[in-house]
């Protein structure tokens, strides 16, 4: 179990994708995202999405993502956040905003 703190030591907030890429070096099919998170910049994800959604579709929609991971080496590619899905039987589904939100905007 844990407590309130260390929840709050968790930073997931929403952003809108604004470039996705076919990450061939990866060794799991995956993209390679650039999120726009409003103040706090733009980051990058390597995503394991690729069951339920192709490149092009994804550039506008609006993730959920931790934002306060250390970056991660993926191949050649630093990923600097974990967008969030739940997993189904058949791939990663998106974890979405249900209406459009300040990209930024903190989950809680």
């Amino acid at each position: 179990m844990i407590n309130w703190d260390d929840f709050e030591k968790i930073d997931i907030r929403a952003g809108t994708i604004i470039s996705a890429e076919q990450f061939p070096k990866a060794r799991k099919p995956a993209y390679r995202l650039k999120i726009d998170f409003g103040e706090s910049g733009i980051k990058t994800s390597s995503a394991q999405i690729t069951d339920h959604y192709n490149n092009f579709e994804l550039v506008g929609r609006q993730v959920v993502a931790v934002i306060n991971f250390p970056p991660r080496q993926i191949a050649d590619f630093s990923s600097e956040c974990l967008v969030l899905g739940v997993y189904a039987d058949d791939g990663v589904v998106l974890l979405t905003p249900d209406k459009v939100v300040v990209n930024g905007s903190r989950v809680g």
